[in-house]
């Protein structure tokens, strides 16, 4: 294997192939990347047998080659060199030689012949924008439970009704979904993708602009766009039916501008205890909206918002670290946030747009 490229098309890809390594893999080869020089283009593959990466780039080419290498100490070579300046990478035996004009290192190869091969996904297959793929993934993949004990909630659900594409995300104290609008309808049956996958496709893709095809079957799914190929599982079992939970109707609404409410939850934040809970009491028969945090080791706070209210009076204990992160993905500068009682979840939205919900449930006081 003989080459030459720059370090700015080359640096992106290794470090992406590298995050998708397992870590003390039972089976070495998975802790590598595989690089191939074939015809005028250089393939860089790595998987944990979960999720799997192909990045393809166009290089000048002196001999063909195939080999494996630790990833890591590639991407830490490479970041420290300028971006645009030249690399000549040559395989002879066990070892990859990288030459600039002012560097030339090693690094030692490994056996590439036990590297499984990425599956091909033959099934279902249709085309979606980027933008809107990344914002769905984005805007609710926060929400998925982090532990497996569950994997159903340890994934982002996806599913499609004639020109929307719906993204929803729980574990189980709030859920997260997000409608995009597509021009052109699209069917397929509704999948889970892993959380812990799904943050490396969102990173993977999140600067591209091509149009993705979607290859979907039973296990897996396939992502493609030029020069890029990721295979990922998909989670077996059955999403919770969330739209029966969502409150249609509330008995006490509030309008807030959400940079009153970030303040406030932000000093609140301060003096609340170890389960993050503060209290919103709201009456809007005296057209008032306080929030409370206590800490017996700290203080207390007590703030009074700016709102629009109506209804009943109420008083909820909330996680204030799960009201912070939703409000990052309201675009609007108002959100409205429906209630139940204190003992019902909370739906917040932004003022007019219905594309993104955020259902909380109270906290136990």
């Amino acid at each position: 294997m003989i080459f030459e490229t720059t370090v700015e098309k080359l640096i992106t890809i290794i470090e992406n192939a590298d995050r998708v390594t397992a870590r003390n893999a039972s089976l070495p080869a998975l802790s590598t990347i595989l690089m191939i020089v074939s015809g005028s283009s250089l393939k860089v593959r790595a998987t944990n047998l979960s999720l799997g990466v192909e990045f393809e780039i166009p290089v000048k080419k002196e001999k063909d080659g195939v080999i494996a290498l630790d990833g890591k100490t590639l991407y830490s070579f490479l970041s420290t060199l300028p971006k645009n300046e030249k690399i000549k990478i040559a395989h002879n035996e066990s070892t990859l030689t990288l030459t600039t004009d002012h560097n030339r290192t090693t690094i030692k190869t490994h056996p590439y012949e036990d590297f499984p091969t990425l599956p091909s996904v033959s099934g279902t297959q249709i085309q979606i924008p980027q933008k809107e793929f990344i914002r769905g993934i984005k805007n609710t993949y926060f929400a998925s439970a982090v532990s497996d004990i569950k994997p159903e909630i340890a994934s982002v659900f996806m599913c499609a009704e004639k020109n929307t594409l719906f993204f929803v995300a729980t574990d189980s104290f709030r859920l997260a979904e997000k409608k995009e609008t597509i021009k052109k309808a699209v069917e397929f049956s509704p999948i889970l993708i892993p959380y812990k996958n799904i943050i490396e496709i969102a990173r993977i893709l999140e600067n591209k602009t091509e149009e993705i095809t979607l290859s979907i079957n039973e296990n897996q799914i396939a992502i493609t766009i030029p020069g890029i190929y990721i295979t990922s599982r998909l989670t077996s079992g059955s999403f919770p039916d969330y739209k029966q939970i969502i409150p249609k109707e509330f008995l006490t609404e509030v309008v807030v501008l959400k940079q009153d409410l970030l303040t406030t939850l932000k000093t609140a934040n301060i003096f609340s205890d170890k389960f993050n809970q503060i209290t919103f009491s709201i009456t809007p028969s005296k057209k008032k909206f306080e929030c409370v945090s206590k800490n017996s080791d700290v203080g207390e706070y007590s703030g009074v918002i700016d709102a629009t209210l109506s209804g009943d009076d109420v008083s909820i204990a909330l996680n204030q670290r799960y009201l912070i992160e939703c409000l990052s993905f309201i675009p609007q500068d108002s959100i409205t946030i429906g209630l139940n009682g204190g003992s019902k979840a909370v739906v917040i939205r932004g003022v007019g747009d219905s594309s993104f919900t955020y259902l909380l449930m109270p906290m136990n006081r």
